[in-house]
């Protein structure tokens, strides 16, 4: 079991929460892979809601900046991991193990029980 941190520059989200791996060491890619399928699965689930994701559906952009009302639609998680890598070769975020960066997403990551896995999610300056 593993901890999953989202952050922006700002400060830490309010909840941590919880991933189960088995492997002792994966490719980061393949943490980011089961990150963003862990988390479409459950918002599918649920069925309600705006999806809260590393990285956003471009329909749910669209509608963050809207003043239409929301509508549920299901996330395909093929998707979602495609535009998570995108951002993260785009530096759109960074993803540090137990506070230390991975900057590579074929490199090895060691977990073991309570690793933590941390989101930094990086916001463009204005102006520039």
């Amino acid at each position: 079991m593993i901890s999953i941190v989202d952050e922006t520059t700002v400060g830490r989200e309010p909840d941590a929460w919880h991933l189960e791996i088995f492997e002792e060491r994966l490719p980061l890619r393949e943490v980011i892979r089961r990150r963003v399928f862990q988390e479409v699965a459950e918002h599918n689930a649920r069925r309600s809601g705006e999806f809260r994701g590393l990285v956003q559906p471009t329909e749910t952009e669209r509608g963050l900046n809207g003043a239409r009302r929301y509508e549920h639609r299901q996330v395909d998680p093929h998707r979602q991991y495609d535009r998570a890598v995108q951002a993260f070769g785009r530096n759109g975020f960074i993803v540090l193990v137990d506070e230390r960066q991975v900057e590579d997403l074929d490199a090895q990551v060691e977990l073991r029980t309570g690793t933590e896995v941390t989101f930094l999610r990086l916001v463009p300056l204005a102006g520039g």
